[in-house]
């Protein structure tokens, strides 16, 4: 597994320690119960543990990022591009440049070549092929169901993500865990409650069914491809899953769009300065969603980066604010702190780690 950055976390985690510290005094107090006092030291461990400030970091790093796909696709959109499938296209391609390059010059067994030899080709081949799809279908059900059935429905991928997990990669999970799952939907449906409180999302879709069926199959799919992500990323290491995934990506959706876009793309204006680097930073936003969520998965798990990108919606209206002129409603900001509760009591047990590949 390759290794990572180690964080420089002295007066940080000093600081920490003292906070710790002084929480613990408070509650040492004589007229405390035991059993209160215990459950509130294991909480508060919990809080100022590194494990889950760098978890609820990274999450909320990603949060961010998926926001900013979400805030360029909006602005194209407005200007009439709706193309999924070539707008990622371009990601993939960065992908295979950088990791799918690497993992050929990579010496061992795990490299391309070996790689593409064994079964794993294939499996890898069904991910980029389940990846693809997956940025398609929920795209494309904006345009047929309205942005608060997408933005509930999505949430498919967290049931999916836990399913998978449980089944083929052996994590245990315990009450606390799905508890903590429950807290950060409920957060996502004040989220999208304050969504139609103040307006933001009126268009009810030209076909409803159509498009929730899109959105909950793009969600499947996603959840999909986060397992197999965490598996690899776990057990080999990230350069593999995202090399193979850009190679197979590329391939994959180069085809779909020859096939699916290609009229809609010849409609695009590329001379227009506006729309090329509108393109280009969604491509790059998505570039780094799919290199930190690697990172992310690998210190915490999929059902943790699910659960921690709900707060996307908050960080999208901050930024619609400025540029759609979206309103703020306090709702956003309470279900924002109850998305965040969810995965720290998500975090308050740890999970069995999935098991590693067998050998050969």
């Amino acid at each position: 597994m390759s290794s990572y950055v180690e964080l420089d976390h002295s007066p940080q985690e000093n600081q920490s320690k003292d906070k710790e510290e002084e929480s613990l005094k408070l509650i040492d107090k004589p007229d405390v119960n035991d059993e209160v006092r215990h459950r509130a030291r294991s909480v508060i461990k919990i809080i100022y543990s590194r494990q889950f400030l760098q978890a609820l970091l990274l999450g909320q790093c990603l949060s961010i990022l998926l926001c900013g796909t979400g805030v360029f696709s909006g602005l194209l959109q407005n200007r009439g591009i709706n193309i999924p499938t070539a707008q990622s296209f371009l990601m993939y391609c960065a992908l295979c440049l950088i990791f799918t390059t690497q993992l050929a010059y990579k010496q061992g067994e795990r490299n391309l070549v070996n790689i593409l030899k064994s079964f794993d080709g294939l499996k890898y081949a069904l991910i980029g092929l389940i990846d693809v799809e997956a940025n398609y279908l929920v795209v494309k059900a904006y345009g047929y169901t309205s942005v608060t059935s997408v933005q509930l429905l999505d949430c498919f991928s967290i049931g999916v993500v836990l399913l998978l997990s449980r089944f083929l990669l052996g994590t245990h999970y315990h009450l606390i865990h799905y508890a903590g799952v429950a807290v950060s939907v409920l957060g996502l449906a004040g989220l999208v409650t304050a969504d139609v409180i103040t307006g933001k999302n009126q268009d009810s879709g030209s076909n409803i069914v159509l498009g929730d069926v899109l959105v909950i199959s793009g969600a499947v799919l996603y959840g999909v491809s986060n397992v197999a992500q965490e598996f690899v990323v776990k057990n080999y290491n990230k350069s593999e899953f995202l090399g193979m995934l850009g190679m197979f990506g590329t391939l994959v959706s180069g085809i779909q769009v020859i096939l699916v876009e290609q009229k809609e793309l010849a409609k695009v204006n590329f001379s227009s300065y506006e729309i090329a680097l509108l393109w280009l930073g969604f491509c790059i936003f998505l570039f780094l969603i799919y290199t930190c969520m690697s990172i992310v998965i690998e210190k915490t798990s999929a059902t943790v980066t699910n659960i921690s990108v709900l707060t996307a919606d908050f960080y999208a209206l901050l930024f619609g604010i400025f540029i759609f002129g979206y309103t703020f409603h306090f709702l956003y900001l309470i279900s924002f702190m109850v998305v965040i509760v969810g995965v720290a009591v998500y975090s308050f047990r740890t999970t069995q780690p999935c098991p590693n590949p067998s050998s050969g």
